[in-house]
């Protein structure tokens, strides 16, 4: 998989595509798409990397404040107290496509089957290239983050989980998804 190092806002971050991550915050509006500037581009697990001069499209998905910190200022023995608070305006933008091929590619094969209500429910029982013992992946999974996914696993069944633990390392590879699915798998075979 192809990976990028770019610089936002004076910072640096290792990204992939479909990746979501907060920034400081960007004079730009919702939805809007840009270039970063791009430092060096690495891919397929290999450890060589290129200097800059691909293309990376990043896309404003929203406006955020992070969270609140609070501030406590004491002097002994003079009575000085002072409280204030501070959180960070950040936005948070989502990687669209690294090197010039596009991420938007992928849903629009996906649209023609939701139409129809027959052809969904075939293309669902398909779309899973999961190993032969497993169920199927759950509605929506590919859309879920990894903080949605560590929520909804705890309700979903060993053979969903087992389908879309191999969905995850075959396609998406997220780190956190993947500790989630395997806790949970692991938690429903201490219950049985």
């Amino acid at each position: 998989m192809t990976y990028a190092i770019i610089e936002v806002a004076g910072k640096q971050y290792r990204v992939r595509e479909g990746e979501r991550l907060l920034v400081d915050r960007l004079p730009r509006e919702e939805g809007s798409a840009f270039s970063p500037t791009v430092l060096l581009l690495g891919g397929d697990g290999g450890p060589v990397l290129e200097p800059a001069g691909g293309a990376v499209t990043a896309r404003v998905v929203a406006d955020v404040k992070g969270p609140k910190i609070r501030i406590g200022k004491y002097k002994k023995r003079t009575g000085y107290r002072r409280h204030t608070g501070f959180r960070a305006s950040l936005t948070q933008i989502e990687i669209e496509s690294i090197g010039g091929k596009s991420r938007a590619a992928k849903p629009k094969q996906e649209k023609p089957d939701e139409t129809a209500p027959e052809a969904a429910s075939a293309g669902k029982a398909q779309a899973p290239p999961a190993s032969e013992g497993a169920g199927t992946v759950p509605a929506g999974y590919a859309d879920m983050t990894v903080a949605e996914i560590k929520s909804a696993a705890t309700a979903w069944t060993a053979r969903e989980l087992s389908a879309a633990l191999a969905h995850e390392q075959e396609h998406g590879q997220r780190k956190g998804a993947i500790a989630a699915l395997e806790s949970a798998l692991s938690r429903q075979g201490g219950e049985s």
